[in-house]
């Protein structure tokens, strides 16, 4: 992945036109060369087991699913659609905050692929994913 072609703010722009990711407050933290870092702050709304205070599962793939849309955006492509979807849940998400990191893993003309990993604030890994994403254009 080269240089990002939209600044940090664009990103967080992009990402507050969707009332889903404003719901859930969502923020760009970097992004570089090799990654998009977003960060989700806990809200209690998204807990599926009270007794564990753990988070859905709906939630996590929604996370792994946008970040690897928001990396390939962030380096200049345009996806249009996700068309593919893997999530893997390695530990229960608890009341903390969410750290996902993107990484682009192949350009493609009509196709591309990212993968995502969520950590808790402690850097234990939480979930990961792969994505594939019709594409729409390149933005450049």
């Amino acid at each position: 992945m080269s240089t990002p072609s939209l600044a940090l703010r664009d990103i967080q722009f992009a990402l507050e036109a969707a009332p889903f990711h404003r719901w859930l407050g969502i923020k760009a933290i970097s992004a570089d060369e090799d990654a998009l870092r977003l960060e989700m702050p806990w809200r209690d709304e998204v807990v599926s087991n009270p007794r564990a205070q753990s988070a859905h599962g709906g939630i996590l793939a929604s996370l792994i699913d946008l970040t690897g849309f928001y990396a390939l955006l962030a380096s200049g492509n345009a996806p249009a659609a996700t068309a593919d979807l893997r999530v893997d849940y390695h530990k229960a998400a608890t009341p903390s905050t969410l750290s996902v990191t993107g990484k682009v893993i192949r350009l493609g003309s009509t196709i591309s692929v990212a993968e995502a990993t969520i950590r808790n604030s402690g850097g234990v890994l939480l979930s990961s994913g792969r994505g594939a994403y019709h594409m729409a254009r390149r933005m450049t």
